[in-house]
């Protein structure tokens, strides 16, 4: 499987957010730096996640993608686009409830896009890089954002939340 990555791009406030390969954890913490600066600037104005050449993503990405739209909603009162043409990934998509927070899209053709900006790469951020306190408020603030979204998700994620918090 190919390594993680996430790329970014932005047109006149409008983000495409692509996700490539295993997306998993190691990405968090540049991914939410990322998300705090796309909110922060003036010109914000929507968000779009390409998931076409995504393989794999972990609940803790899953939970930084609901807290965009949970922002974007709250904020700018817009629901983000997620485009995912991957039938494993739409099955989870739909397991976590992601279509009552995003309009999801499963054919679409992105090939225009240029996105040019890495946040970060599963080699660039080892584990052994990353500060575990940071890390485990990231999958927490991740795995409670995906809680809030339904009942299924508050019973799959909550004895993950304990252990966590225990620790």
């Amino acid at each position: 499987m190919q390594p993680g990555q996430i790329l970014v791009a932005d047109h006149g406030g409008v983000y495409v957010i692509k996700l490539i390969g295993d997306v998993r954890l190691t990405l968090c913490i540049s991914f939410d730096q990322f998300i705090e600066g796309m909110f922060a600037h003036e010109d914000f104005i929507s968000v779009m996640f390409d998931l076409t050449q995504a393989q794999a993503i972990d609940s803790t990405t899953l939970g930084l993608m609901a807290k965009i739209s949970i922002l974007a909603r709250e904020q700018k009162q817009i629901t983000p686009v997620v485009v995912s043409t991957n039938s494993g990934i739409n099955r989870l998509l739909d397991s976590m409830g992601f279509s009552d927070i995003f309009h999801v899209l499963h054919d679409f053709d992105l090939s225009e896009l240029t996105l040019r900006q890495p946040i970060g790469h599963s080699e660039f951020t080892a584990a052994q890089e990353l500060d575990e306190v940071q890390v485990k408020q990231k999958v927490l603030e991740a795995h409670r954002v995906l809680m809030g979204l339904n009942d299924s998700n508050r019973e799959t994620f909550q004895d993950l939340i304990k252990t966590l918090e225990s620790c």
